[in-house]
């Protein structure tokens, strides 16, 4: 590479990383951090995800919604999660006047407690994590940062591209601190570059939509969209009503969650979890006339078009639940060796201009050197 480019590919390099190059060391610790404290809070707060009776039969879900009309009232749109297993609590996101999750005894419908958005560790680093605390704003800034990462990648890997690739694998531990960590710097972002793009572009996937949309135009598909609900009078149709028709469309699936929205004219949303779907939330969706119970619309996770059926594969590769716990540990690591390929660049570019800024100093006062 010629010099002038090289200088160019540096500064370059140099600059976008200390910039968003710094955030996006910051959302792959969070989710580095996320894969261990998720199933730590369940450990620390039994009274919000155990069940006080696990043997229990559930309650209906008719029940459950009244409860949560109840506690945070009638133009609350809720999400409910159903137990995954025996000694699990229902879990439900709440959106209206108050935003956070509460938790329900899945045997009575009583409300064991609740937390806002941001309330616990937690919740805070996966609002973090996925928005940067900025909500729907925040979703194009992380595809921004993809964006930011994938240009640092390529030109780490154009700075470090060897003439002599045996002198490119060596790390230099006895040469000194700053050599040490501007080897590992050099040798985990080419080495380990790739992997980390992977879970970057995926997080990037899931946290801003038009990516989807992207991926669904160039496949040449239509998206799939709700179906419309006409206005209607009365009160609504029972759940588990709704739930046994679901289920008996696709023998062996389990509910994933129901979505119950505020608006009369928009319908309710069972997403089912079949056993040949890769995605641990399931992606079939089955539309029910809110007031009717009529079903309106079946759309099955590897019938939709090309942008949301790549979900079933981008989110459990995301997560690390595609691949089991070896996958989650792997991505646990990934994200620190990220976020300290920033840390690294970081010290590194200080330490070059803590240099300069003496070296400069060191000139100014030799003698007969005057002031420019």
């Amino acid at each position: 590479m010629r010099p002038a480019l090289r200088r160019l590919w540096l500064r370059l390099h140099r600059w976008i990383g200390l910039s968003l190059g710094l955030v996006l060391s910051l959302v792959a610790l969070t989710g580095a951090s996320l894969i261990v404290l998720k199933p730590l809070d369940r450990t620390v707060n039994p009274a919000l995800f155990s069940a006080p009776a696990p043997q229990a039969s559930p309650v209906s879900l008719d029940a459950v919604r009244q409860a949560l009309v109840t506690r945070y009232g009638p133009q609350a749109s809720f999400t409910l999660r159903p137990p995954r297993e025996p000694a699990e609590t229902l879990w439900v996101h709440v959106r209206g006047s108050w935003d956070g999750t509460a938790y329900v005894d899945p045997a009575t419908a009583r409300i064991l407690g609740d937390r806002g958005e941001y309330e616990g560790l937690a919740n805070f680093l996966f609002e973090l994590h996925s928005s940067l605390l900025l909500g729907d704003a925040g979703r194009p800034l992380m595809a921004c940062l993809a964006l930011a990462y994938f240009f640092l990648m390529a030109s780490g890997l154009a700075l470090w591209w060897p003439s002599n690739w045996k002198a490119a694998w060596t790390l230099r531990f006895k040469a000194g601190l700053t050599a040490s960590l501007f080897d590992l710097h050099r040798f985990g972002g080419s080495v380990l570059g790739v992997l980390i793009a992977i879970s970057v572009f995926s997080g990037a996937y899931m946290a801003w939509k038009p990516l989807s949309g992207f991926v669904t135009l160039l496949a040449g598909d239509t998206a799939t969209l709700p179906p419309k609900v006409a206005p209607w009078q009365g009160s609504g149709a029972p759940l588990n009503a709704m739930t046994n028709s679901a289920l008996g469309l696709f023998p062996g699936a389990r509910v994933g969650y129901v979505q119950l929205p505020a608006q009369p004219t928009r319908p309710v949303r069972f997403r089912l979890k079949l056993p040949n779907d890769p995605h641990p939330n399931g992606l079939t969706s089955v539309w029910f006339h809110p007031g009717t119970g009529e079903i309106l619309a079946v759309h099955r996770w590897n019938q939709l078009e090309a942008g949301a059926h790549a979900n079933s594969y981008i989110y459990p590769l995301h997560t690390g639940v595609l691949g089991g716990v070896w996958h989650e540990v792997a991505n646990a690591l990934l994200g620190l060796t990220l976020s300290c390929l920033g840390a690294t660049g970081v010290w590194l570019w200080s330490r070059r201009r803590r240099r300069a800024v003496a070296q400069h100093r060191s000139t100014r006062a030799q003698p007969g050197t005057r002031e420019a």
